[in-house]
């Protein structure tokens, strides 16, 4: 009883859905455009409801679903205008045989387009002659569209979408449809617009169109490919062809469809696109081509990948290449090297085979690129201080070349060059001596050419004639660097050859050689002054002992009257001055002396009448020492400080015999050089016993 109660109920819903054709209705996806001709009613002849209740003629459904939400209008435009369409719009969500009223509907006797415009608001009229106002719909939604050919004619239409909104649709899903669709064939030279011709040497002839099917698909899943000759056929994927006899004439087409693996219900599911192509008869055409390479660094040869040449369209063809056409006609020296052919410029030939067998042959013209022009260039800078030998180069001014659009690598020599090995970073700041550095050259091509900068260091240039000078400390004088160069710069600020009035002390001035600054270091030192080393004293004869400054010396004993003689006699007694220069003839050394008085004989009998030598009047004196020796030079006393500097004739404690003896005052004047002085005599000793 179950069993028939469930038969009963599966029976009674297929009759009541097959009341409707729309439960075959056409998906459409991704507001993609669509042309179909209908042939009648369908398998119903149903009340359309609506404005299209009178009657059904060559009807067609469709359904889709929004993607996302807007406006939406779409346009029914009749293959030959004098024909009438009228359509409704049914939804949105309802069930098939259970369809409401249409929620848009046009039924307007007049020829030519109709459809939903954005120029009718849904708030006014329901339809204004062949226009009704547009859809505002929510993502989600789905709708079905019935479109009524009343003239019955089967001329066909096309239906295009407009609005903000957009339909479900695999087709602009890029995680569906990663890589694109190609249309197999090439397009039609003399007019694109028409379908791609596939090039076929015999026709009419058997075709397996599932060979196409791989690279129309492209590497994107979930799509499965028909192939139909009628149109209708292509939108309804009614009567696929697999393998068939193809001509030059019919136009076929391809039926892409989605299906998602994962869920039977998806929207998009169903969804398809079509294609069109067709076959043409003759053999393939070759196209000559040219091939641009490098002559590097002139070398005569550039490297050519044969394989890039544009002598004809289908990769699948087969491509075969040779150094001359007879090689080419006899099938020989086939060349095999063909993605890196070095050579010259020349000509090479090329045998095309397509993969229907049809052949052709052209030429590949082997050129080069404009070459890279350089010359070599040379480099100066200026030495370092501290390194007078190197220098800074900037090696980017080198003007190798007046070429446009290239860069410039920099190397220490030219099998580094060629290499690109070892590059000199920075090329702003090399520092070296002098040498030859190689500059590598690529232009936009990226053919290069190699060249030599000779880079010289200049080195520092010196004044000949500026030398260190010695004056007095209380002179002036010039200082000149000489002629021959563009620049001076002083260190008093002055920016002339010479400066005067220049007292002692550390100069430097920068000399301007071209670009080139040298600093010289110039010194006036002052002259070193005279001594009075010492003095010898021979009774009223001085002899001054000179040292230090710049021979000869002058003597004076006043300051103004002076003689090159070391010696001055007939000095009185007492205190004198001694005056000293040098050849630099500065402010002279004076000391003052003293010229003891003169003892020359002594009677030492204890009468308080000359009984002893007495020069305590000198005790004043530094260091003072009073030695007396006999005439053996024999020192037999000494005065100093605890003998109150006196000689009574007595020699350890006894007298001496009567005789001549001879003594020396020493000491140190009170200078400040303290000159050591030594004043020599003799004196008589007469005892008496």
């Amino acid at each position: 009883m179950r069993k028939l109660l469930l038969f009963f109920i599966l029976i009674t819903s297929q009759l009541y859905y097959s009341q409707s054709d729309c439960v075959s209705a056409m998906p459409v996806c991704g507001n993609s455009d669509i042309s179909y001709t209908s042939d009648g009613p369908g398998l119903v002849d149903e009340d359309l409801m609506g404005c299209l209740s009178s009657d059904e003629n060559h009807s067609t459904w469709y359904t889709f679903t929004v993607a996302t939400s807007g406006t939406l209008t779409f346009v029914i435009n009749p293959n030959v205008f004098a024909t009438d369409y009228d359509f409704g719009v049914y939804g949105p969500n309802q069930t098939c045989g259970a369809l409401s009223p249409p929620i848009r509907c046009n039924y307007d006797g007049s020829d030519g387009p109709t459809g939903l415009s954005l120029t009718l608001s849904p708030t006014g009229p329901s339809a204004v002659d062949t226009m009704s106002p547009y859809m505002d719909v929510i993502a989600g939604e789905t709708y079905y569209l019935v479109i009524d050919n009343w003239d019955g004619s089967t001329n066909g239409f096309s239906l295009t979408w407009g609005g903000t909104a957009t339909l479900t649709s695999a087709f602009n899903d890029p995680t569906l449809t990663p890589n694109p669709f190609i249309t197999p064939g090439v397009p039609n030279a003399t007019n694109p617009a028409q379908p791609n011709e596939i090039l076929k040497c015999a026709l009419p002839m058997s075709f397996d169109f599932t060979t196409l099917s791989a690279g129309i698909l492209n590497g994107n899943p979930n799509f499965s490919v028909t192939y139909h000759d009628e149109t209708n056929d292509a939108v309804t994927g009614n009567n696929p062809l697999t393998t068939a006899v193809v001509d030059g004439t019919t136009i076929y087409y391809y039926r892409l469809k989605y299906t998602d693996p994962t869920s039977p219900t998806n929207p998009i599911n169903g969804c398809f696109v079509t294609g069109k192509f067709k076959f043409k008869q003759g053999n393939i055409v070759a196209k000559d081509a040219t091939l641009k390479a490098c002559n590097n660094n002139g070398a005569g040869t550039g490297t050519f990948n044969l394989t890039t040449a544009d002598v004809f369209a289908d990769a699948t063809a087969i491509k075969k290449y040779y150094p001359t056409l007879a090689d080419l006609n006899a099938g020989t020296n086939e060349i095999t090297n063909f993605t890196a052919y070095v050579s010259a410029p020349k000509t090479i030939y090329v045998k095309v085979t397509s993969v229907e067998g049809c052949t052709d042959d052209s030429t590949i013209t082997l050129s080069f690129h404009p070459v890279v022009v350089l010359t070599p260039a040379f480099l100066e800078s200026c030495f370092i201080e501290g390194d007078i030998t190197k220098a800074s180069f900037d090696l980017t001014q080198a003007n190798v070349t007046s070429q446009t659009g290239i860069t410039k690598r920099f190397f220490i020599s030219e099998a580094n060059a060629l290499a690109g090995t070892n590059e000199i970073i920075p090329a702003n700041n090399y520092i070296t001596s002098n040498t030859d550095v190689y500059v590598r050259v690529t232009n936009e091509n990226g053919c290069f050419a190699i060249t030599k900068i000779n880079l010289k260091v200049l080195p520092p240039v010196k004044s000949s004639v500026l030398k260190d000078k010695t004056i007095c400390f209380e002179d002036k004088t010039t200082l000149d660097a000489g002629g021959g160069f563009d620049g001076y710069e002083w260190s008093t600020g002055a920016t002339t050859q010479s400066i005067t009035g220049v007292g002692v002390g550390a100069y430097w001035v920068k000399l301007k050689t071209g670009k080139c600054f040298t600093l010289q270091q110039v010194n006036v030192y002052p002259s070193q002054q005279p001594v009075i080393a010492s003095l010898d004293i021979n009774n009223n004869t001085i002899t001054v002992n000179a040292s230090g400054g710049s021979a000869p010396y002058q003597y004076s004993l006043d300051g103004t009257n002076w003689q090159d003689s070391n010696v001055f006699t007939g000095l009185p007694r007492g205190e004198n001055k001694i005056f000293l220069k040098d050849s630099y003839d500065c402010n002279p050394t004076e000391i003052q002396i003293t010229v003891p008085n003169l003892v020359n004989a002594i009677t030492p009998n204890g009468d308080n009448v000359n009984d002893e030598v007495d020069y305590s009047a000198l005790a004043y004196k530094k260091n003072l020492v009073f030695t007396v020796y006999n005439r053996y030079g024999n020192k037999i006393y000494e005065a100093d400080k605890i003998r109150n500097f006196k000689w009574n004739g007595t020699s350890g404690g006894k007298k001496i015999p009567t005789g001549t003896y001879w003594y020396t005052i020493t000491w140190n004047e009170n200078d400040k050089n303290s000159t050591p002085t030594k004043y020599d005599g003799w004196v008589l000793v007469k005892n008496r016993e």
